[in-house]
């Protein structure tokens, strides 16, 4: 029996469902976008209070500091080794988690609380767990004589925020890795282990081609944490520091905005991040995405 279709007469109750979401929307982040694009283009003083238009002086200035080439590096080899690390990852626990027949719930609900804790929070948890006086992987570490401490060594402060930003992505990642592998088919795995595949060939032959639509949506969200939505736990970790070891494109723009109070120089950055985030994802849609069979 076919189901019945619903249809509206008009657009006015169309317009009223999807009137709150439009309405968050535009508040929250078509308004902003349009007042960082204006703002880019000012000269503001400390206080806001007068501005002055510059046009493309902002931008200018920007690409004439070497902190700020060396920020973008920076944020290009943190976004590419928090994805690979935590993905990688996600993807080892969910084949692990897959495989399990007795207490398979428990395992995954431990591994989906990552996900339930905020970023702040994340980092401040790896800040104690490597915190050079008390934390107990600084002391392990030190066991075996590594001395770690990230206030002074800019790669260790590096590797921490790393560390504690695919921690803190890695239960969404499990979840749709997990979500994946539970929608492959048995019997071609059991056909392929009939044929004399062993369990390295089935997953690399069967199971990981059949996995690339959700691995490259998976690229596309990773990146765009790494790049916008990893502030919080680079603050409580490391403050951007020891210097600008860990200053990435984002928290340059707090700093440089709410501390150095450079506005329009702050909204300038904010702009080209949305510009390069833009870019990458639709760099990945038209090369990558083609190659991709759903």
């Amino acid at each position: 029996m076919r189901g019945k279709r619903v249809t509206f007469p008009g657009m006015a109750v169309p317009a009223i469902l999807l009137a709150p979401q439009l309405a968050v929307t535009f508040v929250f982040f078509v308004w902003p976008a349009i007042q960082s694009l204006r703002s880019a283009l000012f000269r503001q003083d400390a206080f806001g209070m007068s501005e002055e238009f510059v046009f493309l002086d902002n931008f200018i200035k920007l690409f004439a500091e070497p902190d700020y080439g060396q920020a973008l590096g920076l944020t290009l080899f943190f976004a590419l080794a928090t994805t690979v690390l935590s993905m990688g990852l996600a993807l080892l626990f969910a084949v692990l988690a897959d495989g399990v027949v007795k207490g398979a719930a428990i395992y995954k609900s431990l591994l989906t609380w990552p996900y339930a804790v905020a970023p702040a929070i994340a980092g401040v948890l790896w800040w104690f767990l490597f915190n050079p006086t008390i934390g107990i992987f600084s002391r392990a570490l030190a066991a075996i004589g590594i001395d770690w401490n990230h206030h002074l060594n800019s790669g260790q402060a590096l590797a921490l925020v790393i560390i504690a930003s695919a921690w803190k992505q890695l239960s969404y990642n499990f979840l749709f890795f997990l979500a994946g592998l539970q929608t492959i088919p048995k019997s071609l795995l059991e056909a392929a282990a009939l044929d004399g595949a062993d369990g390295f060939v089935r997953f690399r032959k069967i199971v990981l081609p059949l996995l690339m639509p959700t691995t490259f949506f998976l690229i596309v969200t990773n990146l765009v944490y790494a790049f916008c939505d990893t502030f919080a736990v680079i603050h409580a970790t490391t403050g951007g520091g020891p210097g600008t070891a860990t200053t990435t494109l984002i928290f340059k723009i707090y700093r440089d905005g709410f501390e150095s109070l450079d506005l329009g120089g702050s909204a300038a950055q904010s702009v080209i991040l949305m510009l390069l985030v833009g870019t990458l994802t639709i760099i990945q849609f038209r090369y990558i995405e083609r190659n991709i069979h759903y």
